[in-house]
């Protein structure tokens, strides 16, 4: 059986749960099978600079971090749920590929 593979990543969580309950909810109008959302480790950029600019004064530092989620769908390859996925409205920040499996 022929499955679509679906990868969704984005630093805001909100948007990735929005997108993956939009792909559930087209799944389930076209009874295809539905592997997923299978959450992936977060990835955690971290950056660490010194407050002041110029070495004087004392050690202090500020730390910033960037999440990364991501989500894995496996959809049985039905022709119409993925035109339908395909015209699902993508958020601004929200990174989405697709492949299709043996």
């Amino acid at each position: 059986m022929q499955k679509a593979r679906i990868k969704i990543a984005s630093t805001e969580i909100d948007k990735v749960n929005q997108l993956c309950q939009a792909i559930a909810d087209i799944v389930e109008k076209t009874k295809v099978k539905l592997y997923g959302p299978i959450p992936m480790p977060t990835k955690k950029l971290k950056l660490t600079t010194r407050k002041s600019p110029d070495g004087e004064g004392k050690a202090s530092f500020e730390k910033f971090e960037m999440r990364i989620h991501k989500r894995l769908i496996e959809v049985g390859v039905d022709e119409r749920a993925l035109r339908l996925i395909m015209r699902v409205q993508i958020p601004d920040g929200v990174n989405i590929s697709m492949e299709v499996l043996d």
